[in-house]
């Protein structure tokens, strides 16, 4: 009995040390060399490379929102809609149209719904202004931000920062232009997000 205690002691403190344990190069994340510069200025940068059609994306986003609710003061997240192909462009054009207008929180959770839930047809832009339309959004005020010089401008800068931090998947995340995790479940994905964001904020505080 006694060797069945110890034993169970020496497993929940294994159990627990890999619990705590700092992410591990390689495996929970992949340093990005040359590091890249940020535009969040004394903020710790976090960019969410994301497709509302992505399965995987749909389910990390509960645990990205949870954590943006609690997200330290000090960081600025920033969601990157990616485009790797031409039938994903729609879907990018909405969410900065949307972000112009201010109703890109508004609809953000519908969106993922449409795609993951609802297999609703968001395919090009007439399908999109009827569907926003149904969640409050004037369609024609839509229309004119989606076609903006300021939504294709939010357009190119998405792809050259799909191509600076070389994204293949989604969802990436971009932890202050030096720390990419991706492949991981959403819980972890989360933790080793927190882990990161604290590393990064340390080393800032180390170079000043």
């Amino acid at each position: 009995m006694k060797f069945l205690k110890h034993a169970l002691v020496i497993f929940a403190f294994i159990f627990s040390t890999q619990l705590s344990a700092a992410p591990v190069e390689g495996t929970d994340y992949k340093l990005i060399d040359p590091p890249q510069p940020t535009s969040s200025g004394n903020k710790v940068e976090v960019l969410e490379f994301f497709f509302y059609g992505c399965s995987h994306c749909f389910h990390l986003h509960p645990e990205l929102s949870a954590w943006e609710k609690k997200m330290p003061k000090d960081v600025d997240l920033v969601l990157v809609p990616t485009i790797f192909n031409p039938g994903w462009e729609p879907m990018a054009y909405t969410y900065y149209a949307l972000e112009v207008l201010g109703k890109n929180h508004k609809l953000h959770n519908a969106l993922y719904d449409a795609w993951n839930v609802n297999n609703i047809n968001l395919s090009d832009e007439s399908k999109i202004a009827a569907f926003v339309a149904k969640h409050g959004v004037d369609s024609k005020k839509f229309s004119e931000a989606y076609h903006s010089f300021g939504v294709q401008s939010k357009i190119m800068r998405s792809k050259q920062l799909t191509q600076t931090y070389a994204i293949r998947g989604t969802p990436t995340l971009i932890v202050d232009g030096k720390y990419m995790i991706t492949g991981l479940q959403p819980g972890e994905t989360a933790k080793v997000l927190a882990e990161l964001v604290d590393k990064a904020r340390k080393e800032r505080a180390g170079n000043r």
